[in-house]
């Protein structure tokens, strides 16, 4: 038998799961199949009962019944109607904006990111409710497309991030922490998003014309209660639930469970509650949910086996070759991820790749925390990048048969230069992922 000290085999391991993944195979049953297989080569028998144990731990992972109950809170708001009510109220409120629509159209996605982390949902709900309005308003495809597909996936870095609690369940940070690490930029990427397109849009108006006039004539006072029925008590709940996580008061847990409760209660307050719809939320929560814990499953075993046969050596001992100072290994493992966006869904690398980083980081000095926060936002370009490109494939999927995917692709790459200059931003000022969690938890 193979066992410790033989990375060649855990290489292997890795290149056949790269090259599996590309062909089509299910993540999660590749990840047991290849993590059993070479684990019986390196271990034999045992290898089983590290099955036993790694799928009972997180089976048994308090951090993780999160997931099921915020992926449950988003899909009642989403299937509620409650996001039409948002755009529709800020589509109003922002009529006077260069790129009204588009702008409004971010706000409401940055809003559902904070309700829900499900990039699907959101940028098929948006594709179907906001991208037919801005090309029935004259604007211009490859603009709509970006905003779309960008604002779609601010869920992957804005609270309450389902990748955030996988990133905190795997390099052992403080969930919490995290949410208020990632808070900050991911509002400043949002914003980003919007200024680019105010930018844009006044520069160019051809982009996106004005909306008719009987839509800008409207009262001060509709404007108003347009936002009091819809935008507020949303916010409410959204706020109540990040409350109650930043300041201690429950526990991602707990917090989700109240959320979950919030979201009913208002689905019920806008009569949007039945039980076809509740059925269909529960349905999709746990087809989320068995789809994240058996992905959680299959990566705990496949590294265990991985760093058990010394598959980790190659990387460490290429990374000491090169010597780098904290900064180039910084940026060194972020234009990896990066690259790897191209390929790979962000689970994959989460499972499989950052935990190849996370020994090193403490020999360069690296807080962890400030680690996964810029892991979230470079994160942004595995869903915009092709050839995988989630969040295109999504939107095409309900676009109109004259959008082309090549226009979809067109649109996102400006927001994509955006994500990278977050990035330097986020690389010259720390204390924006820093600065929240000391103040809150010290």
């Amino acid at each position: 038998m193979f066992g410790l000290g033989n990375p060649e085999l855990g290489v292997l391991m890795l290149g056949m799961f790269i090259v599996f993944i590309m062909f089509g195979f299910p993540i999660a049953f590749t990840l047991m199949a290849l993590g059993v297989g070479f684990g019986y080569i390196a271990m034999g028998d045992t290898v089983f009962q590290l099955v036993v144990q790694r799928t009972y731990s997180v089976m048994t992972n308090d951090v993780l019944v999160s997931i099921p109950l915020f992926v449950f809170m988003g899909y009642i708001i989403e299937r509620a109607n409650i996001l039409d009510r948002l755009f529709h109220s800020l589509e109003l409120a922002l009529h006077w904006v260069p790129g009204s629509l588009a702008v409004a159209t971010l706000a409401t996605c940055a809003i559902f990111a904070t309700a829900t982390g499900i990039v699907g949902a959101v940028v098929t709900l948006m594709g179907l409710l906001a991208f037919p309005a801005m090309l029935r308003a004259g604007y211009d495809i490859k603009l709509s497309a970006g905003v779309v597909c960008a604002g779609g996936c601010l869920g992957i870095l804005i609270p309450p991030s389902v990748m955030l609690i996988l990133y905190g369940a795997t390099a052992g940070v403080s969930v919490p922490k995290l949410y208020a690490g990632a808070l900050l930029p991911g509002l400043m990427l949002a914003f980003l998003y919007m200024g680019y397109v105010i930018v844009r849009c006044a520069m160019n108006p051809s982009l996106a014309p004005k909306l008719p006039i009987e839509q800008r004539n409207v009262s001060t006072l509709k404007i108003a209660i347009a936002l009091f029925t819809s935008f507020f008590p949303l916010a409410l709940l959204i706020l109540s639930v990040l409350g109650a996580i930043f300041f201690g008061l429950a526990t991602p847990t707990e917090a989700a469970a109240m959320g979950s409760v919030g979201s009913l209660i208002l689905a019920a307050a806008y009569r949007s509650l039945n039980y076809v719809k509740l059925r269909e939320s529960v349905y999709l929560t746990a087809r989320t949910s068995a789809m994240v814990c058996w992905l959680f499953v299959g990566s705990f075993i496949f590294s265990s086996i991985f760093a058990y046969m010394g598959g980790h050596e190659p990387i460490k001992n290429f990374v000491d070759w090169i010597n780098p100072s904290p900064l180039t290994f910084l940026l060194l493992t972020q234009v990896i991820i990066f690259i790897l966006g191209w390929p790979l869904e962000w689970t994959e690398i989460i499972v499989i790749f950052v935990p190849i980083f996370l020994p090193l980081l403490q020999h360069y000095g690296i807080d962890p925390l400030f680690f996964g926060v810029l892991i979230a936002l470079n994160i942004q370009t595995s869903f915009l990048s092709p050839p995988v490109a989630m969040a295109p494939f999504y939107l095409k999927g309900v676009a109109p048969k004259h959008v082309t995917i090549n226009q979809i692709f067109s649109g996102v790459m400006p927001f994509m230069v955006l994500v990278l200059a977050a990035m330097l931003v986020l690389y010259i000022f720390p204390g924006l992922a820093l600065w929240l969690p000391k103040v809150l938890y010290g």
